[in-house]
């Protein structure tokens, strides 16, 4: 198998010894997104976070973006680490890699955790995500171009589904300073992440494959939505409990499709809860 691990930015955290969770981010995400929830877990679980392929500074292959490429990845990466069983909480594309995850490996999951991901696909959704990557005129000569891009240009012209400036910010959090990368030697400012994977990850979600992941997830889970999500409306989150009595579901108040980073508080309690968090000793 090789080393799995060199193809991919990743972090741990927390005792070795302790229950491992593993974090999957979303769309255009990577490892840093888990910050505050990982902070919060730590003392008492040992937490893995890492930039999934074709995001931040992990490998960034052609091609090979389906869900089963994410979990297969996954696998990998716990093989490799010695793990036997993990606890898997996934946001958006990471939520919909973790429920292939669920399908595939049953039997390494202690709990599951999905954050607003719907199994239903928008077939506008790629649309929106190529009109949003070309929209941004990478890449930027300095950080000062970029900011009044994205503060002035960016949520006047583009219809976010959500806060524009919520968009804005996490946008140019995925930015990132390349040096010497342009002919003339001066540093650029271009994307951490691979616009062909975040096209094609778009591109290759199965609705009918990722309903059928949700009503065959054998293990505790707790789903999560954020009651302003557009992303996942309620009628669906709804379907989504009736669904399988193993899922638990849980609304955020006051959070859209970021929940994480919206309602950090809220949300690491709740998850503390599905955890069991404070029958462990620290």
């Amino acid at each position: 198998m090789g080393n799995i691990l060199g193809n991919f930015n990743y972090r741990i955290t927390g005792d070795l010894q302790r229950p491992k969770v593993v974090f999957l981010h979303g769309l255009m995400g990577f490892l840093n997104n888990w910050g505050s929830v990982v902070r919060g877990l730590s003392d008492r679980y040992c937490c893995l976070v890492y930039d999934q392929r074709g995001h931040g500074k992990s490998m960034k292959p052609a091609f090979g973006y389906q869900p089963e490429d994410y979990a297969n990845d996954l696998n990998q990466i716990i093989v490799e680490l010695g793990w036997d069983k993990i606890i898997l909480v996934g946001h958006s594309m990471g939520g919909r890699n973790a429920l292939c995850f669920s399908k595939l490996f049953p039997e390494k999951l202690d709990k599951l955790v999905i954050v607003d991901i719907s199994p239903d696909y928008n077939p506008n959704s790629f649309v929106y995500f190529e009109k949003m990557l070309n929209l941004v005129p990478t890449p930027f000569s300095t950080q000062d171009e970029m900011k009044l891009f994205f503060e002035t240009r960016f949520i006047a012209e583009f219809p976010a589904k959500e806060d524009a400036k919520v968009l804005a910010k996490f946008l140019m959090a995925n930015l990132v300073s390349l040096n010497s990368s342009s002919e003339d030697g001066n540093s650029r400012i271009d994307w951490k992440f691979s616009k062909v994977a975040i096209l094609e990850s778009v591109k290759l979600a199965q609705p009918d494959l990722l309903w059928n992941w949700v009503e065959h997830i054998s293990c505790e889970c707790l789903y999560i939505r954020g009651n302003r999500s557009k992303d996942l409306d309620k009628e669906t989150f709804d379907r989504i409990i009736k669904s399988n009595s193993m899922i638990k579901g849980v609304e955020i108040s006051d959070a859209g499709h970021w929940v994480h980073s919206e309602q950090p508080v809220l949300f690491l309690n709740e998850l503390k809860k599905f955890l069991d968090y404070n029958k462990l000793q620290t």
